[in-house]
């Protein structure tokens, strides 16, 4: 009997777990590509692209709406700032689908190998001809228009064309649909840039291989000074002819000048070359395109081709993007209280894995910032680090849910470095070149983190080696002068409050890396150097402030101003308050607890007047709420600084009301540009409940989870499941939070503790705990 006993309670215990098993499956679906919009940011200052890529891919393949201002020469604005990614939603034509686009930036550049089809008499002026007739351009309907994870497809009214656009990692795949015509064509417009100059391409050269494969390349000096992308065109059908359009006034010796420039003539070569493929069309015909891009050769790209598309089939080719965003998406699986939440949180999730990009062809090889061909050994390369954005929580993200890719993307940093004539580590580096966007040096941050965290095989010698020597470059942007006088003097360097504390920070960054590795002197060395930012706090106006060469701050000082007052993109009520790695002596110096927990009631409740904001393309009214800017990344810690003077349940009331108010399921749904991830992390983050305050330590500030269950797979194959009870919009303090069974009674967590897995259990209320 008790043998039956045993038994049947096994079989009922078995039947519960069952059970459990089959409700966790319907709460979490796979087919989580279904919630992401790529439309979301696509308005005003996302700057955000909705084409098709798979996670972390070197193909963008996106449409480039128009506005004329893009084309007019020379020409720099706000409206032209608004097309950092090549679209914006408000318009309602479409002038082609480059290759190349960024994601959520602050400056422009890319859209790199322009493909119109088109329907009719060949034109080939974009915008409007010189007869003052239209260009190639074509109406577009937003009902018509449809964007997912790794698709995009929209009807090209004008022609008739349905437009139907995938990829792969190194390759986009086209496929139109034609109406009956014996004047069907495909254009190449190798003109065409984002942020448009007549002088950015260097020089551009197509090569007809023969009626159904193209080959070139493109070289051009824009935000990247010297960039080269390759590239191999397979046709799924003939071509019956081709020709070319010359827009410069190059003259060539020898062969080429017996041959007139729009001629079948199977070379072409110039600064700014447009060129078209005819065909005769069968009412609904599709023609294919692969387009493989390469950074080495035209038989990279080839090579690429070769190895990611073997066959035609569009719709095989667009379900295995699907698949690889479903992949990468599951890592973490959440129940929201909404519907709509769900949408957002894919969407950020999605958008975080838009860059850093790949950057290397299938064997290996790729090209380094020197201009050589590198291959990788022992790593994948990846480009495109916005560092002064993305050291904040998006790599720190990577180091929960991408650990093997950042792993990556450090030593990546590390070939940057060595392939740097000036020994740095990158700085805002894409497509081979460093453009030296911003302030800091942040990469080491990034080391940092990893190291701490214990993410990654990289050399940690070797990186701390490279970051004394990137933090040494006397020459680099007031570095010389911050380590002569301990602090960036105003008089001789712009922005030199913020120059101060950024590089404060990274120094500190630098000392976690070596106490990592045992060596005492050097992390001495920049310990002495991380409290710097003491020498721009002014005891008398109690804000950070720019401060001269002769040792005297500086006079006629406005810490609302975000213009010529010592700091860039924010000012000292903002900006001001960035010492993440000594927080308790920041607060301490301001007044203390309960004064700078005022001092941040001030800050979100405060009205900012227009005029200080007026000239910033980066803070925007949209994410803007009193003095506190979220459209921006130096001040994305500040909600969570009420956790270092005692008001906890501030930060949870000021979080979930930055996730409620700047983000959003609609178009606008970004409150500034997503900046290559960062604001996206910021919000998945802060979903879960905490935040890395301070990059380069192993503890997260707890905050206010809106997820009501999620479930983190991590890399190590363990499973974290954040779990809340009572929650609720309106419940948004946290009364107790438990890790596997046991109550934590801090306001942080530790990265150990989320790597371990198990069950975060946070209780949630509509009062503050006392």
């Amino acid at each position: 009997m008790k043998k039956f006993l045993i038994v049947s309670s096994i079989v009922f215990c078995i039947g519960c777990n069952t059970q459990k098993e089959s409700a966790e499956e319907a709460v979490f679906e796979k087919e989580l590509s279904e919630h992401v919009n790529p439309m979301i940011g696509t308005s005003k200052m996302g700057h955000v692209f909705p084409g098709a890529t798979v996670p972390f891919g070197m193909v963008q393949l996106s449409p480039q709406t128009n506005f004329e201002v893009m084309f007019k020469e020379g020409k720099y604005n706000t409206k032209t700032y608004e097309y950092c990614a090549g679209y914006q939603y408000k318009d309602s034509t479409i002038i082609g689908f480059a290759h190349t686009n960024f994601s959520g930036t602050g400056h422009s550049d890319l859209g790199d190998l322009l493909v119109m089809p088109t329907v009719g008499k060949l034109i080939l002026d974009p915008i409007r001809t010189k007869e003052n007739t239209k260009g190639f351009y074509s109406k577009f309907s937003h009902d018509r228009e449809e964007a997912k994870a790794g698709y995009y497809k929209v009807d090209l009214e004008d022609y008739n064309i349905k437009a139907e656009l995938t990829a792969t990692e190194r390759v986009g795949f086209h496929q139109y649909t034609f109406p009956k015509s014996e004047e069907s064509r495909i254009l190449l417009d190798l003109v065409y840039n984002v942020y448009h100059h007549e002088n950015k391409n260097v020089w551009t050269f197509l090569r007809v291989e023969n009626d159904t494969l193209v080959t070139g390349y493109r070289q051009t000096k824009g935000w990247a000074r010297t960039k080269k992308v390759f590239f191999a065109i397979s046709f799924s059908k003939p071509f019956k002819s081709y020709g070319h359009k010359k827009y410069d006034q190059e003259t060539y010796d020898g062969f080429y000048r017996r041959f007139k420039q729009d001629e079948n003539f199977p070379e072409m070569a110039g600064k700014n070359i447009r060129a078209y493929f005819n065909f005769n069309t069968k009412e609904g015909e599709k023609i294919k395109l692969k387009f493989a891009l390469s950074s080495v050769s035209t038989d990279g790209a080839l090579k690429n081709m070769q190895a990611e598309i073997t066959d035609w089939d569009f719709d095989k080719t667009k379900k295995q993007a699907k698949d690889k965003w479903n992949k990468e998406l599951s890592k973490i699986e959440v129940e929201t209280i909404e519907e709509s939440q769900k949408e957002v949180f894919y969407t950020a999730l999605y958008h975080t894995m838009l860059s850093p990009i790949l950057y290397e062809d299938v064997d290996g090889n790729y090209r380094g910032l020197d201009q050589n061909i590198h291959n990788s050994k022992g790593f994948t390369n990846y480009t495109i680090f916005s560092l002064w954005d993305t050291y904040r929580a998006l790599h720190p993200l990577f180091n929960i849910i991408q650990q093997e890719r950042n792993n990556d993307m450090v030593k990546s940093m590390l070939a940057h470095q060595e392939e740097s004539v000036h020994n740095m580590l990158p700085i805002w580096s894409h497509y081979a070149n460093e453009n030296w966007c911003m302030i800091g040096y942040h990469a080491t941050s990034v080391i940092a983190d990893a190291v701490v965290k214990n993410v990654g095989d990289f050399d940690k010698k070797k990186a701390l080696l490279a970051s004394v020597e990137t933090a040494n470059v006397s020459y680099f942007d007031g570095l010389g002068d911050y380590i002569k006088y301990k602090y960036v003097p105003d008089d001789k360097s712009h922005s030199s409050v913020s120059k101060t504390l950024e590089l404060a920070y990274d120094d500190w960054t630098i000392a976690q890396i070596a106490n990592n590795v045992g060596d005492a002197s050097t992390e001495k060395v920049f310990l002495e150097r991380s409290e710097y930012y003491k020498n721009v706090f002014n005891k008398e106006n109690g804000y950070m402030s720019p401060k001269l060469s002769d040792g005297t701050f500086r006079k006629n000082f406005d810490p609302l101003d975000t213009h010529g007052q010592g700091f860039i993109e924010g000012n000292a009520w903002n900006y001001g308050l960035y010492v993440p790695h000594q927080l308790d002596k920041m607060v301490e110096m301001m007044g203390g607890k309960k004064r700078f927990s005022l001092r941040l009631d001030s800050l979100f409740t405060m009205e900012l007047d227009d005029k200080y904001i007026a000239k910033h393309e980066d803070i925007t009214r949209d994410g803007i709420i009193g003095n506190y800017v979220h459209g921006n990344e130096p001040g994305h810690h500040i909600p969570y600084l009420y956790n270092w003077t005692g008001d906890d349940y501030k930060t949870q009331e000021r979080v979930r009301m930055i996730m409620d108010t700047m983000y959003g399921p609609g178009v606008e749904g970004l409150c500034g540009n997503d900046d290559a991830g960062q604001m996206s992390a910021w919000y998945i983050f802060s979903s879960l409940g905490f935040y890395p305050v301070v990059p380069g330590s192993d503890k997260y500030a707890l905050g206010s989870p809106l997820v009501k269950k999620a479930i983190i797979n991590l890399e190590n194959g363990k499973k974290l499941t954040i779990s809340t009870e009572n929650q609720s919009k309106e419940n948004v303090y946290v009364s107790s939070l438990t890790i596997n069974g046991k109550r934590i009674d801090r306001n942080y967590i530790l990265h150990q503790e989320l790597m371990n897995g198990g069950e975060f259990i946070f209780t949630m209320s509509d009062t503050p705990k006392n």
